[in-house]
């Protein structure tokens, strides 16, 4: 099916440029979300008409986009969740919950935005691209931990942390709190 696209649509086209795409996805995502319109005579007269306004419209959305690109860009998210010995999740993490904790930090952002290609399902550091516009994107830092406690030492260290490094690591705190208190003459 030959359509128009309204606006930039990744890994498809630029803005009036008509592309040839499947009928299943123009009736069910491109049209409805008013991404594009079907390539008719008719269409392509009121789209040579409202070119103009198109592209200023484009431009303000990417403006927007950009400075709230600037914000969030870099941001590092923690998210708590319940995880085995081993490190694997009892469930996912999922756009929806990266999208969540950006809204919790103070930003808005729509799950669609998120581009997880796959549920987060261990513990972990994880690089994540959130799509303000379909010509700007950035990345977020998603930081998956049992516990804020956690989350710091993942942060330090830059990977995961499982509960046999976490004893290990009070262990030795512990014990050089208890090598200071010993008195000198000892």
């Amino acid at each position: 099916m030959e359509i128009v696209l309204l606006e930039r649509v990744e890994h498809l086209g630029q803005l009036g440029e008509v592309v040839n795409v499947k009928p299943g996805y123009a009736r069910n995502f491109l049209l409805p979300q008013k991404k594009a319109l079907r390539a008719t005579k008719s269409n392509l007269e009121y789209f040579e008409r409202r070119k103009t306004d198109l592209h200023a419209q484009n431009e303000q959305k990417r403006g927007e986009a950009e400075t709230a690109a600037k914000k969030v860009d870099g941001m590092s998210l923690v998210v708590i969740r319940q995880a085995s010995e081993a490190g694997q999740l009892y469930g996912s993490v999922a756009a929806r919950d990266v999208a969540e904790a950006i809204v919790a930090a103070g930003f808005a952002v729509e799950r669609r935005q998120v581009v997880l290609h796959e549920p987060i399902k261990a513990l972990g550091i994880f690089p994540v691209r959130i799509s303000l516009h379909p010509e700007v994107s950035v990345n977020v830092t998603v930081n998956v931990a049992r516990s804020t406690e956690e989350a710091k030492m993942q942060k330090e260290r830059g990977e995961a942390v499982t509960r046999a490094q976490m004893a290990e690591t009070e262990e030795a705190e512990a014990q050089n709190a208890f090598e200071g208190e010993q008195p000198a003459g000892a």
